[in-house]
C-alpha cells in the first residue's frame, strides 16, 4: 500500500515468470547459444571431399571440417570442448593428442609405420594390421591382407590434424570406420593401442614395434596380447561371458 508502483512493478515480473515454458532457464538458453556457435565452426559433411574405392574420404583435411580462421581467435582448451562437443553426438572415435605426445607417435611411426594390434573378441582376438600413410593410420584386418593382399581394404582410417600443432599445442584427430566389420567400441581401442605401443615411456613395449618392423622374424603375437591385457584397454571391448549352467 505505501509504494503501489513498486508492488506493479514485481506483480509484472512474475508473470513473466509464469509465461516461460517449463524447464527455462537463462543458463539453457546460454548452453543452446553455445551449442549453436560451436555448430558454426564445422563444416557441413560430404562438402569438398572425395571418396577412395573402399568408401573412406581421400585426402581428408581439417579444412573440409573445420572453419580453421574461426578457431584460431580461440584457446586450446576452447578448442577442445568443441571438438568434443560436436563429435560425442556422432557414432565416431575421435581425440585431442597434446602436441608433445604426437610428436613421439610421429618421430616413431616415421621409423616404424606399421604394427600389429589384437582386438578382443568373444572367444580369443582377432588381429589387425595398423599402417600409417603420412598423417592417416589405417587399419586391415589380419585375415583380410593374407587372403586380399596389398588391395585388402580398409576397415578403419584415424586422421591426425597437425594445422594448430605449433600455435595451440594440439593435434585433431578423428576417423572413419567400416560399420560392418567394427563399432566404436573396438574402433576405440585399437585407436587406444596407437598411444599405448607408439607413446609408451616403457623401451619393452616399443621394442615390440621396432621388432615387427625390423626384426620380424623375431616377433610373437602372444607379446601383443600381453602388453594389451596388462593396460586393461581391452576390457571394455570383450563381450561379458554367459556362466554355464550345465
Amino acid at each position: 500500500r505505501s509504494s503501489p508502483d513498486v508492488f506493479e512493478s514485481r506483480m509484472e515480473k512474475r508473470s513473466e515468470v509464469k509465461r516461460q515454458p517449463v524447464g527455462y532457464s537463462k543458463q539453457g538458453e546460454f548452453i543452446k547459444c553455445m551449442e549453436e556457435k560451436a555448430r558454426s565452426i564445422f563444416i557441413a559433411e560430404g562438402v569438398g571431399t572425395k571418396t577412395s574405392k573402399g568408401g573412406f574420404t581421400k585426402d581428408k583435411t581439417l579444412d573440409s571440417i573445420l572453419n580453421v580462421e574461426m578457431v584460431k581467435e580461440k584457446s586450446a582448451e576452447e578448442i577442445k570442448q568443441i571438438w568434443n562437443q560436436y563429435f560425442s553426438a556422432k557414432d565416431t572415435v575421435y581425440a585431442v593428442i597434446p602436441a608433445e605426445k604426437f610428436d613421439v607417435i610421429w618421430k616413431r611411426a616415421q621409423k616404424c609405420p606399421s604394427f600389429l594390434y589384437a582386438l578382443p573378441r568373444k572367444e580369443g582376438y582377432e588381429f589387425f594390421v595398423g599402417q600409417w600413410s603420412g598423417t592417416e593410420l589405417h587399419f586391415t584386418s589380419l585375415i583380410n591382407i593374407q587372403t586380399q593382399g596389398e588391395t585388402a581394404p580398409s576397415q578403419l582410417v584415424l586422421y591426425h590434424y597437425p594445422e594448430l600443432q605449433e600455435e595451440k599445442g594440439i593435434i585433431l584427430m578423428t576417423a572413419e570406420m567400416d560399420s560392418k566389420f567394427l563399432v566404436v567400441h573396438e574402433a576405440q581401442c585399437l585407436a587406444n593401442q596407437v598411444q599405448l605401443f607408439y607413446a609408451t615411456d616403457r623401451s619393452e613395449t616399443y621394442e615390440l614395434v621396432e621388432t615387427f618392423n625390423h626384426r620380424p622374424n623375431e616377433f610373437k603375437y602372444m607379446s601383443v596380447i600381453a602388453e594389451l591385457e596388462q593396460s586393461g584397454l581391452g576390457r571394455e571391448v570383450r563381450p561379458a561371458q554367459v556362466p554355464d549352467k550345465s
